[in-house]
């Protein structure tokens, strides 16, 4: 008999969804100043903001945010099973 397939947890919500992309945002935007802040500096705010945000938004989008959406139901589904175990 196979075990019966996890339920999907129900999609986040806003607050969760603003908690997960704080998690995301910050420290990405921390290493990127932290790596080009020096490379950075002699351009102007409105470009240096363009240079970071052009690099940040793809890595949030498409790697971070997905890896902690599975965390997320990871999480979820441990929770769940132990609640009916």
């Amino acid at each position: 008999m196979s075990a019966a397939p996890h339920p999907t947890p129900a999609p986040p919500t806003q607050h969760q969804l603003a908690l997960m992309i704080w998690i995301a945002v910050f420290p990405t935007l921390t290493v990127l100043n932290l790596l080009l802040g020096d490379v950075l500096s002699a351009l102007p705010v409105v470009v240096r903001t363009l240079v970071l945000v052009t690099i940040a938004v793809p890595l949030v989008i498409y790697l971070e945010m997905p890896l902690l959406h599975r965390l997320r139901r990871r999480i979820l589904r441990r929770l769940t099973s132990r609640r009916t175990q």
